[in-house]
Formats: structure tokens, C-alpha cells, sequence
């Protein structure tokens, strides 16, 4: 009993952080060594969905392009988690190229988007991509003033959060959390200014994009006044270590 529950628990974890993980491992329980059946199947999975989910109106952003548009880490591509709508993947590449040609050498990542199938399925720990119409981008940032083309403060772009008030009241209903411990872990690199006060620009005037947030003190900080840069409210994560966009 106890050993189907563990299953269970296993495919419902694989699931939620990959989409394709528990029927992976379930299929792999019928072979006589799990582990490497899991790994050969989910990795089978993962490169099947890349011509299969167009189908049901979503591309997978390519996780090998070296161009000005590049997917931040592996881990995302790993996951799943680079899939968006042939809208946004156009937008996104627009939109890196505009900001390399402003300021050529200029790479765009991307960090969490959507899984490859299912409207409403969730992409945890985010509450809203869940249908191929968002996606978070990381910030530019430099070392000393000088720009550093891929870098981000925080491994996996998250979570290296920029100071700055906050109008928010202190609850715990609330995934604003600071993760202050993890604060004096990240690099110490500052944001790119120019330039990412560039890339908003682009997106803010560009008539696919939908809603941008963006916390109002990096606003101000950057010089920002669009209704389409907006904040996301106290409910929802911060957005001083990313830009959320939308369609």
C-alpha cells in the first residue's frame, strides 16, 4: 500500500513540475529497471512533443539557438517549459531582435513560459502560465557598467530580487516571499538599465503585447510610464528579478 502511494505521489510530483514525468514513470514500472526506462522514455517524450505540440497550437522556443533570443537555463528546456504560441514565440524573437539591434550583442533569455499541452493545466509556482500566452524574460544585466551578455545574478534568473519600497502589508497570503537568506548568495551584478529600459519600450509599443509586469519602484527607478507595465498586485510574486509578458 505504502508503495503505491509513494508512486502515486511520484507521478503527481513528475507531473506537476514537467507535465510529461508521471506518464514516464509509469510506463517505466513495467520494465525491470525503472530508473533508466524512466530517463529513456521521458527524454523519448520530450523530443516527441516537439513536433506533436504544434498541433495543439504551441511551439517549443529552441533551447540551442545561440542567436539574440536564447532560453536561459537547461533546466527550463528539460521540463518542458519552453513552450509557448506561435504569437508570443514571434513576438519574442522581434522583440530580442530590435534590442541587439539597438544594442548589437545583445542576448534576450528566457526563463519559465508553458508546458507544450493543456489550457489551465498549471505551471507551478506561477498562478497564470497556463496557455502558451506568457512568458517571463530575465533581466540584463552588467558588471561594473560593462554589460554581460547570458548573466543573471541568480542561477536560474529568479529570485535575486532589486531593493526597493513596497506599498504591499506584510501577510502571509502571499507569494511575495523575500528569500532574504538567499539574497547574499546571488552575484553581484546590477541591472542593465539601457537596455532594459529598451526592451520594455519595444514591448510596450508593440500592438501584440498584452500586459508587462513590472514592480513600480523598478518603474520609476527605470523611467517607465505605460498602461501596458503594469504591477501585478500583492497577491502574486514579485517582479524585481523578472519581466512577465503576455499577449
Amino acid at each position: 500500500m505504502f508503495k503505491i502511494v509513494g508512486h502515486l505521489a511520484l507521478v503527481i510530483v513528475l507531473t506537476l513540475l514537467s507535465q510529461l514525468g508521471g506518464i514516464a514513470w509509469l510506463v517505466a514500472q513495467l520494465f525491470r529497471r525503472k530508473l533508466a526506462a524512466f530517463l529513456i522514455l521521458y527524454a523519448g517524450l520530450s523530443l516527441a512533443v516537439i513536433w506533436v505540440a504544434p498541433l495543439s497550437g504551441r511551439v517549443a522556443l529552441n533551447c540551442w539557438e545561440r542567436g539574440p533570443l536564447q532560453m536561459h537555463s537547461w533546466f527550463y528546456c528539460a521540463l518542458n517549459r519552453n513552450y509557448v504560441t506561435p504569437e508570443l514565440a514571434v513576438l519574442l524573437q522581434d522583440t530580442a531582435a530590435a534590442v541587439d539591434q539597438a544594442y548589437p550583442g545583445t542576448v534576450t533569455q528566457v526563463l519559465d513560459a508553458s508546458f507544450p499541452f493543456l489550457t489551465g493545466f498549471p505551471l507551478l509556482p506561477h498562478l497564470s502560465h497556463h496557455d502558451g500566452r506568457k512568458a517571463d524574460l530575465a533581466f540584463y544585466y552588467a558588471d561594473a557598467g560593462k554589460y554581460e551578455p547570458g548573466a543573471t545574478r541568480s542561477p536560474f534568473g529568479y529570485f535575486a530580487f532589486e531593493p526597493g519600497p513596497s506599498d504591499c502589508p506584510g501577510t502571509w497570503l502571499t507569494l511575495r516571499w523575500d528569500l532574504a537568506l538567499l539574497q547574499p548568495l546571488w552575484r553581484g551584478l546590477e541591472v542593465d538599465a539601457p537596455r532594459t529600459r529598451n526592451l520594455l519600450r519595444v514591448l510596450a509599443a508593440d500592438s501584440r503585447a498584452g500586459k508587462i509586469f513590472l514592480e513600480p519602484h523598478l518603474q520609476d527607478r527605470l523611467g517607465l510610464h505605460s498602461a501596458k507595465i503594469r504591477f501585478q498586485g500583492c497577491r502574486a510574486a514579485r517582479h524585481d528579478d523578472h519581466i512577465h509578458l503576455q499577449l
